[in-house]
């Protein structure tokens, strides 16, 4: 046999045999594309086979991103050019209504009402749930939100996008077993890929995985995250054209002079992002306390939006094309369609129509989320930034200024808006840099959006989207520490003790719990409760006197109030129990007193020790 043909046999051999040795896989089972990836998993190094995950990953978020986005310009194109509408109250009036009536529907009927969305949920998963995320998002964002954006509502695609490719990667991961480190940086690839799709910039599809879904999360290797997004990006750029693509070519040079112009806008962004995170808030809050079906919601959200849309058209969709018109000087487009198009075009009646879509554009887009529609602030914050930056030039320009960078402000308006909405100002800068090829107006967006930035978190140190998830411990944030305490789960720490005597035991009794026990803390019960608990350390004194056991009871040291941890206590709180006590073993008891067993600060200890060390190598 030849060299050639031997070496050959013995690399099909080794193949099969592989093949054999993996649990997931069978010849039999697997398919063909899989079996290859597993050899090839087998034939790379670690850090090699991330690469080319990374690859394939950003390929199929990309993929998912560009399909998003051209389903929902195709059902715009449709709805605008194909179905002619001669009239306009019924055009704005019905379209939003039906794609949160629509959306609503479609998840209680082929999704059974599993609709948490958005990057809170993804979040979640990456802390709570060893960054798993189900199948199912794979697609069913890209259902939801086409349906929602496409018929009108007043949301943006980029956060379901960003769901859709971290699902991509964790799913990829966890077919192939990866471990929770390398399935959470898949993850974030995913989305870092969808997000450089959405907007054709993978240095913020990157930003946007570093400042938001791995806060909390420290990472070494991030050369899978670049190449996801720069493939993202890619397939961006080859398939989708101008019109799809989130990209303004008109700006204005850089000019110091400006800088005051900056100054004043950053300011009015953070106040402005402030106003539409509490308006969020408010309409979360109404549609939550809602004693109603999803269904009544969806219909009571979606004549609301109706009505908006048909007042003030530019509420309808993403509100880009709104942005481009605003950087091209065709207000006129804008406002043409609204009864403010039979006032007239003065400097006064834009300034107040702008004025009216700026306030009501964060109501529009809080009914289209939370009353059963899928989208995300991405597109509303920028849409409502670049709106904020044009209103402001042209109150600029009518008290008397002159040289107004009405364009720079329209751009840099967009990410000051983006930076304080979503706590994300290196994301904002990136993005708006990149989408417009403004690299020279680096300082003017670094300081509206830092400015921004601040007052937000002047206001509130966490997002409000992730505050509540955060002081429950659901979420990651940058106290590494207490990330990794929030990871262990009380229950599987509870010893069943069988050192436990009830109120009507005698000393005889604790002599021989003492005898056969191994611990120095004994529980005393009154039926099923705690009633109290017994230090070995206060018995020492009697133990070894023989004499005096038959004058003693239990009660004599028996403690009554001690300090106990709830079933229910995150970790955090148990920590300061230990504490506040200077104690190595607590009881555990739940709403109703009812004894669990013990834990220990050693056990505490041991689970801390196993996590730092999984989640580091």
């Amino acid at each position: 046999m030849s060299s050639k043909k031997y070496k050959t046999l013995r690399n099909y051999l080794e193949f099969v045999r592989i093949m054999r040795k993996s649990r997931q896989y069978s010849i039999r089972k697997a398919k063909s594309y899989e079996i290859i990836l597993e050899w090839i998993s087998h034939k790379l190094s670690h850090n090699q086979f991330l690469i080319l995950s990374g690859i394939l990953v950003g390929c199929t978020a990309g993929l998912a991103g560009v399909m998003l986005k051209s389903l929902v310009h195709y059902i715009h194109y449709l709805i605008t050019n194909k179905v002619h509408f001669t009239d306009q109250i019924l055009f704005y009036g019905l379209f939003p209504f039906l794609g949160i009536v629509l959306t609503t529907l479609i998840v209680i009927y082929f999704f059974k009402g599993q609709d948490r969305k958005g990057i809170p949920a993804i979040l979640y998963e990456i802390a709570r749930n060893s960054s798993l995320v189900s199948s199912v998002k794979m697609y069913s964002q890209i259902i939801q939100s086409a349906v929602t954006v496409g018929l009108g509502g007043s949301a943006g695609l980029e956060s379901p996008i960003a769901v859709t490719g971290a699902a991509i990667g964790s799913n990829f991961a966890q077919t192939y077993k990866l471990s929770y480190k390398d399935r959470t940086l898949l993850l974030a690839s995913g989305a870092a890929a969808g997000i450089a799709a959405a907007f054709n910039a993978p240095i913020a599809g990157v930003m946007f995985a570093f400042e938001i879904l791995l806060t909390g999360v420290v990472f070494t290797d991030f050369i899978p995250l670049v190449v996801a997004a720069v493939c993202g990006s890619l397939l961006s750029r080859i398939i989708l054209n101008e019109e799809v693509l989130f990209k303004f070519s008109t700006r204005q040079d850089f000019n110091y002079h400006n800088v005051p112009y900056y100054l004043v806008l950053g300011i009015f962004c953070g106040l402005y992002a402030r106003y539409f995170i509490v308006v969020s808030q408010f309409i979360e809050h109404y549609f939550h306390q809602l004693k109603l079906s999803k269904i009544k919601k969806a219909l009571i959200g979606g004549g609301i939006l109706s009505l908006l849309c048909l007042a003030f058209p530019p509420l309808f969709g993403e509100g880009y094309e709104s942005i481009k018109a605003l950087t091209n000087g065709q207000i006129h487009h804008i406002i043409e369609h609204s009864f403010f198009g039979y006032i007239g075009y003065t400097e006064w009646v834009i300034i107040i129509f702008l004025s009216l879509v700026c306030l009501l554009k964060a109501f529009a887009t809080s009914i289209t989320i939370y009353s059963g529609g899928n989208g995300g602030n991405f597109a509303p914050a920028l849409f409502a930034g670049g709106t904020m930056g044009y209103l402001f030039s042209i109150i600029c320009t009518q008290i008397g200024l002159t040289d107004v960078p009405v364009i720079n402000l329209i751009i840099v308006g967009m990410a000051g808006m983006m930076s304080g909405v979503l706590y994300a100002p290196l994301t904002a800068i990136f993005l708006i840099a990149e989408s417009s090829s403004g690299y020279d107006l680096f300082i003017p967006l670094m300081i509206v959006c830092v400015i921004s930035f601040l007052i937000g978190k002047w206001f509130s140190a966490i997002s409000p989207d992730l505050k509540k998830l955060a002081a429950e411990g659901k979420i990651f944030t940058r106290e590494h520490d207490k990330n990794l305490l929030l990871l262990i789960n009380s229950s599987e720490l509870i010893e069943k003790s069988n050192a436990v005597l009830n109120l009507k035991s005698s000393f005889k009794d604790l002599l021989e719990i003492i005898k056969n026990g191994d611990r120095n803390i004994i529980a005393v019960l009154d039926g099923t409760e705690l009633a109290g608990i017994i230090y070995l350390d206060d018995l020492r004194p009697v133990l070894f006197n023989p004499e005096l056991h038959s004058q003693l009871d239990i009660h004599t040291y028996m403690k009554i109030s001690v300090q106990v941890i709830k079933n229910d206590d995150d970790m955090i709180t148990i920590v300061n129990k230990f504490d506040e006590t200077a104690t190595w073993v607590l009881p555990v008891v739940d709403a109703q007193n009812t004894f669990l067993g013990f834990i220990s600060k050693s056990a505490i200890l041991n689970r801390y020790r196993q996590l730092l060390k999984e989640y580091s190598d």
